[in-house]
């Protein structure tokens, strides 16, 4: 039986292989594997594309989130307000450089943090709010920027699932003053390794987070203004990310395409398809049902070879990483209901019709 990947990598490198095989191999003959050219090409490319001043690239996401934390000067004593439902890097990065996640609850129906309850953890301690763009689609960020703005914090979208998406027809990593993005390969805009990215609209943010993801430097070399860290992106992987950036809008389209075919197919079953707001266009970085029969479904699709993956099983209040900061079972219940009725289905801009028919098949067979 052919087994269905969660996300069809493969299939994405054989579409554009003389390509990516040919950027790779110029980085190769240039021998320049450290900030190459193709850095600020990128660079350039990927501001001119979500609409934001600047961008500088970085090692990862989980860095980027730290890159613009430290840019902020935020540390010991400061708090930043943020989603009880995300990958663990969000807090993560708080936590790394010092200062103390607060969590909130999400909305029921969306997964994404609930701005009507944040004006209620702010504290004079609170320097931030990071706003996560969950599974491709953005949170209100109006409400949250209005709120920023009143209380003189600095909102960050986390846009390491949604680079590619839009909020009232602007772009993801455009809506806040600073964003942070990953390259990730599963993401929609993925490399051959770990990549990441800050946008921000702020020159001097801009200037202090490229000379901290380079240890600190100035522009000249070995002299050294800030503490920094080693957090440079690879020029293959950017030689990388410019061929796929290039054929990025299709794949956005054909991701569409393929979301609405599994809504249309998967109702009157006992679960939920993604909601998207109808001011919002997702980039659908994955492809996530809801159901009280989650452990079936997710069984059942296994035994017929096919992957699935829970985008997150345990939410950030409950984690053990976090268990000093006293939050307990019950203190964000839409949180925990999720984390128990998620699941990732099959999902990319190659996901054939003939694959996807089988996942809906299965599904319907399990329930």
């Amino acid at each position: 039986m052919k087994k269905i990947p969660l996300v069809d990598l493969a299939a994405q490198y054989k579409e554009y292989r003389h390509e990516i095989d040919k950027a790779i191999r110029g980085v190769c003959e240039e021998a320049a594997f450290i900030m190459g050219p193709e850095i600020p090409v990128l660079e350039e490319r990927l501001a001119a594309y979500c609409g934001a001043p600047h961008c500088i690239t970085c090692a990862n996401g989980t860095d980027a989130l730290i890159l613009a934390l430290r840019a902020l000067d935020i540390g010991p004593g400061d708090e930043v307000i943020t989603t009880a439902f995300s990958f663990v890097a969000t807090a993560e990065a708080i936590a790394v450089v010092g200062a103390t996640p607060v969590f909130v609850d999400i909305e029921e129906d969306t997964c994404l943090i609930d701005a009507s309850r944040i004006e209620e953890r702010i504290t004079p301690r609170t320097r931030a709010i990071i706003a996560v763009s969950l599974y491709g689609q953005c949170p209100d960020m109006d409400t949250l920027n209005a709120i920023a703005t009143r209380y003189h914090l600095t909102l960050i979208e986390d846009a390491a699932q949604s680079f590619g998406s839009s909020y009232r027809n602007a772009k993801s990593c455009a809506l806040s003053p600073i964003a942070v993005t990953s390259f990730f390969p599963a993401k929609p805009l993925g490399c051959y390794g770990d990549g990441g990215a800050v946008f921000t609209y702020d020159s001097a943010i801009a200037t202090r987070i490229a000379s901290l993801r380079l240890h600190g430097q100035t522009t000249r070399r070995y002299h050294h203004r800030l503490i920094g860290m080693n957090s440079r992106l690879d020029t293959i992987q950017a030689a990388i990310l410019l061929v796929k950036l290039s054929h990025f809008p299709d794949e956005v389209t054909r991701r569409s395409e393929i979301a609405l075919r599994y809504a249309a197919a998967l109702t009157n079953l006992p679960l939920l398809t993604p909601v998207i707001r109808p001011e919002r266009q997702s980039v659908w970085a994955y492809y996530v049902i809801r159901s009280p029969f989650r452990d079936r479904i997710a069984h059942t699709l296994t035994e017929n070879g096919i992957a699935t993956a829970i985008h997150y099983p345990v939410p950030l209040h409950l984690q053990e990483a976090f268990t000093h900061l006293g939050y307990r079972h019950g203190d964000f219940p839409h949180a925990e209901k999720a984390a128990s009725e998620v699941l990732s289905l099959p999902f990319s801009a190659f996901l054939t019709e003939a694959d996807q028919n089988r996942v809906i098949t299965t599904i319907k067979s399990a329930l």
